[in-house]
């Protein structure tokens, strides 16, 4: 007798939306289907950063030749806070990438201090936060007083 294997076909189930996870209950804290939230919402921003990244290479290419010097100040200033930006999202970049590989190992979404939950609403604010609002406050208060 010959037994009928049934074929299972998987089909991604959908991503939450951000009130169906803030509706979870604290004990569905950082499942499955919360990591893929936001595993997913870093990716689109990793996604938009080097995106940024490729259009600011491709404008600083295209090099301007402007004979007034004035114009050619402007043009400068313009490239400078540019590359500012840039320099913030290279650092912010690097969260994300670190913000993903701790997904991965299922470590994302607990305080690297304390092990506490750093909690839903504070990482759909800032998805590459790796301490809880008391910790960070706390870290905050010893970097004003002793300069850190």
């Amino acid at each position: 007798m010959a037994k009928s294997v049934k074929k299972t076909t998987t089909t991604e189930e959908p991503l939450l939306s951000e009130e169906q996870i803030l509706a979870m209950p604290e004990s569905d804290y950082m499942n499955d289907a919360q990591l893929a939230f936001f595993k997913n919402r870093l990716k689109m921003l990793e996604h938009d950063i080097l995106n940024k990244a490729d259009k600011t290479t491709e404008n600083l290419r295209e090099t301007q030749f402007v004979p007034d010097p004035a114009d050619r100040a402007t043009i400068e200033e313009e490239h400078a806070l540019e590359l500012r930006t840039r320099d913030r999202e290279r650092k912010l970049l690097k969260k994300v990438q670190h913000s993903l590989q701790l997904i991965e190992s299922k470590e994302y979404g607990w305080c690297e201090e304390t092990g506490e939950p750093i909690g839903i609403g504070r990482l759909l604010a800032r998805p590459t936060a790796t301490l809880s609002l008391e910790a960070q406050e706390r870290r905050e208060k010893r970097q004003k007083l002793y300069g850190d």
